[in-house]
């Protein structure tokens, strides 16, 4: 029997848990954090409990209470008995927190299978960041946990487009996409009743469509029993967007100013990166990135593939806020941080303002206070390019950015290009890949597939799906 049961991902965006059974063999395809769910119930100042281990997240409902999945010291700390693992994999389509963050939970002894450039994100989201219960996806340490006890690795496999590998009954096939994070991959999955198409997330507007297109050719040739597809837009209006439009629009108002520049983006996405650190260089800017995000160019930059400079090119400039003493002392800093202290293109907030016509700062909101010190002059340029607030919170923080940017007398700047496919666009994929049936998901709207699909199922949560060929 090959069967589908969803855990996630359903009537929502993101938090992807997917569960594949196949004769003997039962995978994951993704195991993601649900933001939606998760600020439902928690938010800053209420959050789960370390010290309770995975009990609120499983008594919430924020991860699936689903027997041989999770961690034997957090089945004790949750007063049950350790479990043999009953999971023989974990399928990772990329290094976004909704499809990869509650991988931290499972047992060790599960192995994950991720593209080997979603594996560099991952270890520089490691290295930047406290370590923290819901972020222990390469590694983790068994709670109640001493601050010297050394972390234990998980089972990991790297794999690139071309490679094919075997998981018991199933052999796996990933194939390149395009997304807002580099190495994305969606996966053919050959089980004993037929293929099994699952696209992650994906585009078709961004710089390197044509991966996106491979895997719906591929999809499209092997006449798949079932397509598992995200729907994050389909429902949205059609708009003109491309990389290219962020670019020219932001070349364009860079070059008319020689005032301070901000640029605010998610330093994942290498190709919002790489625009910004050209326009910098092609305005006789040196590009400041924050000092927590030198690590994606120091991880990332080690993949030939994706042209990113490393922390000591002569473009790049670390920015060093202030911490401890606020004298920028050498003991201020902890941790990983000390690596980059004594880099020649380490500047402090002074410097950078000093040289206001001569630097491109991919800062954003949540270091304005380096604002503080910089102190802009009037007509200083803040550049928004992510999405637009769609819930209350991000409302809020809005509200907040312009609040700073009214106080500085900045001029503010919108340009974007998403990184999920539009709604014609999903709609031709799956119009042309043609599956047998349809498992929408990662998408509020999954009734809008009854357009190219005949057999469509409208998933529910927990629900076993068996398929046939």
């Amino acid at each position: 029997m090959t069967s589908l049961t969803f855990y996630g991902g359903v009537n929502e965006i993101g938090g992807n848990k997917i569960l594949l059974e196949d004769k003997d063999t039962k995978v994951f395809l993704d195991f993601g954090k649900s933001f939606s769910r998760r600020s439902k119930f928690f938010e800053e100042y209420i959050n789960p409990r370390t010290a309770n281990g995975v009990v609120d997240f499983l008594t919430m409902g924020l991860v699936p209470d689903i027997q041989g999945v999770y961690r034997d010291d957090l089945m004790t700390m949750a007063g049950r008995k350790p479990e043999k693992p009953n999971i023989d994999a974990v399928l990772l389509t990329h290094a976004h927190a909704d499809h990869a963050d509650y991988i931290s939970f499972l047992h060790e002894d599960i192995p994950v299978y991720m593209g080997s450039t979603c594996h560099l994100i991952l270890k520089a989201l490691e290295e930047r960041s406290s370590r923290a219960i819901e972020k222990e996806i390469l590694n983790y340490k068994p709670r109640p946990y001493n601050i010297k006890d050394k972390p234990i690795p998980r089972k990991i496999h790297e794999f690139r487009t071309g490679d094919k590998f075997k998981i018991g009954s199933l052999e796996v096939e990933p194939i390149h996409v395009d997304h807002s994070v580099p190495g994305a991959y969606g996966f053919i999955i050959y089980t004993s009743e037929g293929p099994i198409a699952y696209t992650g997330d994906i585009r078709l507007h961004g710089t390197h469509s044509d991966m996106t297109r491979d895997f719906i050719a591929k999809a499209k040739e092997v006449k798949p029993i079932a397509l598992i597809t995200e729907g994050t837009r389909i429902a949205d209006e059609a708009k003109e967007e491309s990389e290219d439009q962020v670019y020219k629009e932001s070349r364009k108002v860079v070059s008319g100013t020689d005032n301070l520049v901000f640029a605010d983006f998610n330093f994942k996405d290498v190709d919002r990166l790489r625009t910004f650190f050209n326009i910098a260089r092609e305005n006789d800017r040196k590009f400041v990135v924050k000092i927590n995000d030198a690590y994606f160019l120091k991880h990332l930059s080690q993949d030939k593939h994706l042209d990113v400079p490393n922390i000591d090119d002569e473009n790049i400039i670390i920015y060093l806020p202030k911490r401890g003493s606020g004298a920028y002392q050498d003991s201020d800093y902890k941790g990983g941080e000390k690596e980059f202290l004594d880099l020649h293109n380490t500047w402090t907030a002074e410097q950078i303002a000093a040289r206001p016509s001569k630097v491109l700062c991919a800062i954003g909101f949540y270091s304005f206070t380096a604002l503080i010190d910089m102190k802009p002059k009037a007509g200083a340029l803040y550049i928004h390019s992510a999405s637009e607030p769609y819930n209350e919170e991000q409302e809020l923080s809005q509200e907040r950015i312009d609040a700073w940017l009214q106080h500085f007398s900045m001029n503010k700047f919108q340009s974007h290009c998403s990184g999920h496919a539009r709604g014609k666009d999903l709609l031709d994929a799956v119009s042309d890949i043609n599956a047998k049936t349809l498992y929408p998901v990662h998408t509020t709207h999954p009734e809008l597939y009854k357009k190219v699909s005949k057999n469509m199922i409208l998933i529910e949560e927990g629900i076993k799906y068996e398929l046939k060929g």
